[in-house]
């Protein structure tokens, strides 16, 4: 099969399975025959507000099937899907949009970004528009991801990847014409990636609105669903079921179960491995970035437990120390990758800048150790982020909104442990005329933020959180907290 053009994928899957569901939504399908006449109509629809070659188009809905056909009337007019939260303030979604400058809006009120046209969620296109297939376009970017930035301010990752897909190339352990099952949002480049990737190979996608344990166990039951993608807190709110619960599902057509997004407790991917077969369970660390990525299955894992794997082929990695000298196996440093196609050649940043190093190197800023196999072992974060149920959290962005109540004078905001989510927010907040109504801060914070990056907890200091340099010690405050009888 050679490559194809994600403007022709569906209908190339129209063509071999009309009839079979291309989508299921919570038990709501659409058959791929549907799929390539709506999404034509709706490219259309998308074409007659301006869209052409390469613009972005922001889509800001929730997981279901409208948000596959916005992707997908998108790349059929050769444009690049740029999404977003559905929930996400309209603060940050303004800062967003001012980025990425796209052509259209989805999945917001009419009227919001005039001049930019908006279209709302539920929207229809005119039924006198064609249905039939759009002249072919490829847009240069496959697709323009959205992260958290450590000054604040949001970045778009714009993918150098062109929008063509050999679906017969192997990859994800994903098969021909098989099922996936995305429980986790679509906005996120994880799920955004596994559900793209199965759809291009002819898959039938199981998606839900949001996770929940036992439906997700009933899902890959009724569908028979080869392969899932999981964050580990998925995982332990699975394993948390009684057993009776967890244990009366027929899982037996999974085939491979992957882990990302945050560091999997030992004990729990032992349990997983028992339970599944350690040939089902696989794990793989990079970034949106794509510059390099490791991956391990279970069977792997067993020889090398607490490993995220080795390098796949298309890059190379090296552990260095402060002075940039490579460390020996077993030494621990910070984890640089480098794609074999050359520094700069998997994505572009709009409103960053990369953390590279002399040679084009980069860094997702994990520290870490190589043992003498070439298995990669994560030990921390470099970096200030905090990873709360595998979603990445940068605390100058929670800090800005915190400090922007009244009488805020500064803040601090930190992961403290949490058995469920692997860390929860905690903000130190200095306020000289004293604390807050805490629903209050959780009000004014909701106007800012989307809700996974709200604080659980609020802790008044009558000191300033910041030295002279606004420099805050995060590490300091939330060993002071760990080592505190009262936390």
């Amino acid at each position: 099969m050679a490559i194809i053009s994600l403007s022709r994928i569906v209908a190339h899957w129209a063509d071999q399975q009309a009839d079979r569901a291309a989508i299921d939504h919570e038990g709501q399908s659409i058959s791929w025959g549907d799929l390539e006449k709506r999404t034509n109509r709706l490219a259309r629809a998308y074409q007659k507000l301006g869209v052409q070659a390469d613009d972005f188009v922001t889509i800001a809905l929730p997981n279901g099937i409208e948000f596959f056909e916005a992707c997908l009337a998108t790349w059929k007019l050769g444009a690049t899907p740029q999404p977003v939260s559905a929930r996400l303030p309209k603060l940050e979604r303004d800062q967003i949009i001012d980025l990425g400058k796209p052509r259209i809006v989805v999945g917001v009120q009419a009227g919001e970004y005039d001049p930019i046209p908006s279209i709302p969620e539920g929207f229809e296109p005119d039924a006198s528009l064609s249905d039939e297939a759009l002249p072919e376009a490829v847009a240069s970017s496959i697709k323009a991801m959205t992260s958290g930035g450590s000054t604040g301010r949001p970045k778009l990752i714009v993918s150098k990847l062109p929008a063509v897909w050999d679906p017969e190339v192997p990859y994800l352990e994903i098969p021909l014409q098989g099922t996936m099952l995305i429980p986790g949002p679509l906005y996120h480049n994880g799920p955004f990636l596994w559900a793209m990737i199965a759809l291009f190979k002819g898959c039938t996608i199981a998606v839900t609105t949001r996770f929940d344990p036992e439906k997700t166990l009933a899902v890959i039951e009724r569908l028979k669903v080869n392969v899932a993608y999981m964050v580990p807190t998925m995982m332990r709110r699975i394993w948390g079921l009684p057993e009776e619960i967890r244990t009366k599902y027929d899982l037996s057509s999974l085939t491979a179960l992957w882990h990302l997004a945050a560091p999997c407790p030992a004990w729990l991917k032992e349990a997983y491995i028992e339970w599944l077969g350690a040939e089902v369970i696989w794990e793989l660390y990079g970034g949106t970035e794509g510059q390099g990525s490791t991956t391990i299955q279970g069977t792997e894992w067993l020889q090398h437990k607490g490993s995220v794997g080795r390098p796949v082929e298309s890059c190379e990695m090296k552990i260095v120390n402060e002075a940039g000298e490579i460390v020996p196996p077993g030494e621990i440093g910070e984890v640089f990758l480098r794609p074999l196609d050359g520094a700069g050649t998997t994505y572009r940043y709009i409103g960053a800048e990369a953390r590279a190093i002399e040679g084009g190197w980069e860094s997702l800023g994990d520290m870490g150790w190589m043992d003498e196999d070439g298995y990669l072992y994560l030990t921390d974060r470099l970096s200030d982020m905090i990873l709360v149920g595998g979603a990445n959290i940068y605390p100058a962005e929670v800090e800005a909104a915190v400090e922007a109540y009244p009488g805020v004078r500064s803040s601090a905001v930190i992961g403290l442990p949490d058995e469920d989510m692997g860390a929860r927010l905690h903000a130190i907040i200095d306020r000289p005329e004293g604390p807050v109504d805490e629903a209050a801060m959780q009000a004014h914070l909701s106007d800012r933020l989307v809700r996974y990056k709200i604080p659980k907890s609020f802790e008044y200091v009558a000191d300033a959180v910041r030295d002279d340099a606004g420099k805050v010690r995060r590490k300091a405050l939330r060993e002071a907290r760990l080592t505190s009888p009262a936390d």
